[in-house]
């Protein structure tokens, strides 16, 4: 196996790792702060992917289309937040869970009567498209290598914005004490509005990133969503750092493990049980290091302790 090969499966990971974090990011944002289950949270991704693809195709501008997945997303969730969520705090996680259940069979088909039926395809803007050489020779797609700097740079913003702010500082206390923070004069119900907007803004601009490399259709957030909450288990349900560090974990480990380990099992069968073997593997590696790390800390790497 070749350095050049490993060094690109390692960029991909890292990228596969930052579009999970802002998946992860909105979602632990909505549980730590709100407390509450949002299996909706995939929706977001949707519908930031679709409206990136429809407008990228009536204007041709991939900016205003990151811009219009940012506010759709962002709005959907607030509206969300203000007619659904917001019946559901103080009910039981069951409810939440059924509830927002059905939030994603509304919004997929919802999607479905808008777009259609069948995937949108969202192109790389010119400007980006093409390799770029590394140092060493390497070639990469400069579009990848953009998505990590993207998401490394929302990420800063993001920690800004939590740990440096008047906002953040709110949200902080809502995640630790809503009762008192109340008590204080914060309007709590616009607050829990605009961290459940944040969330799906992520959301959407993760899957308006996304949508350039694979095809947008319906029900493609289910996917990123299982493996957001997996991160976010991982890092600690509701730490940012705890997202960042999860889902750089999460990408290496599921992007490395289909290279290596059918090469690791060649070692010991022969060629195609090897192969089969090591996909088998390789499919469960995130949840075998989730266990690992569960059993090692059961609150996450950077989670609260009970």
């Amino acid at each position: 196996m070749s350095t050049v090969l490993i060094i690109e499966q390692v960029l991909n990971g890292l990228q596969f790792g930052v579009m999970l974090f802002l998946m992860a990011a909105g979602l632990t944002l909505i549980f730590g702060v709100m407390g509450l289950i949002n299996l909706a949270h995939g929706s977001f991704y949707m519908i930031g992917a679709f409206v990136a693809a429809a407008v990228a195709a009536a204007t041709g501008s991939f900016l205003l289309a990151l811009i219009a997945a940012l506010i759709a997303a962002a709005a959907a969730g607030a509206i969300v937040e203000m007619v659904v969520i917001r019946r559901l705090y103080a009910t039981d996680h069951l409810d939440q869970v059924l509830a927002t259940f059905a939030l994603i069979l509304v919004f997929s088909e919802g999607t479905r009567w808008i777009f259609g039926s069948f995937p949108l395809f969202l192109d790389i803007p010119g400007y980006l498209s093409g390799p770029v050489t590394l140092p060493g020779g390497i070639q990469y797609p400069l579009y990848r290598l953009t998505l990590i700097g993207a998401g490394l740079a929302v990420g800063l913003g993001l920690w800004a914005l939590i740990e440096r702010t008047r906002v953040g500082i709110q949200i902080r206390a809502g995640e630790n004490d809503r009762e008192m923070i109340a008590a204080l004069g914060v309007d709590i119900s616009k607050l829990y509005t605009l961290v459940f907007a944040l969330g799906a803004a992520l959301a959407g601009l993760s899957g308006a990133l996304v949508g350039a490399i694979q095809s947008v259709q319906v029900g493609m957030g289910e996917p990123v969503l299982i493996l957001a909450f997996v991160v976010i288990v991982i890092g600690g349900i509701g730490s940012i750092k705890g997202a960042f560090v999860g889902a750089l974990l999460v990408g290496l480990t599921d992007t490395l493990g289909g290279i290596f380990l059918p090469q690791l099992f060649k070692l010991f069968m022969e060629q195609s049980a090897a192969t089969n073997a090591g996909s088998a593997v390789a499919s469960m590696s995130i949840y075998i290091l989730m266990s690992i790390v569960l059993i090692w800390k059961p609150t996450g790497l950077f989670g609260a302790r009970p």
